[in-house]
């Protein structure tokens, strides 16, 4: 019976678009963050989640940065400056001077703007 079952069970993943998996994406790093931040005494959950959510942006800033993105200019413009302030609040929650709430609140309005995007006109 487990043999028939594996033999006719889906082998693959759903097809994410591309805004779903940029949802998914900020949706499961957030969350690591909002755990780490909720014990900011373990410093490298702390870090490790600081450092995974500076590349989700980093990688973000990149793909705004490229001139030959859809995306209106004005819009990439302050998607690179959010990467700015998530770079310089990341340092300041690492040195203890501030707390991660910022960057959940920053990635919780990404979260709320691509689910928003998907709604039907």
């Amino acid at each position: 019976m487990d043999r028939a079952r594996r033999a006719y069970a889906p082998t693959t993943s759903p097809i994410l678009t591309g805004r779903d998996a940029e949802l998914q994406l900020f949706s499961q790093i957030t969350a690591k963050l909002a755990a780490a931040a909720a014990t900011p005494q373990d410093l490298p959950r702390l870090a490790m989640a600081l450092l995974e959510n500076r590349r989700v942006w980093a990688h973000l800033a990149a793909e705004v940065a490229d001139q030959t993105n859809a995306l209106p200019a004005d819009l990439r413009g302050r998607i690179f400056h959010l990467f700015e302030c998530v770079t310089l609040h990341s340092r300041r929650v690492l040195r203890g001077q501030a707390d991660a709430s910022v960057l959940i609140d920053i990635n919780t309005a990404i979260m709320r703007g691509l689910n928003r995007a998907e709604a039907p006109r």
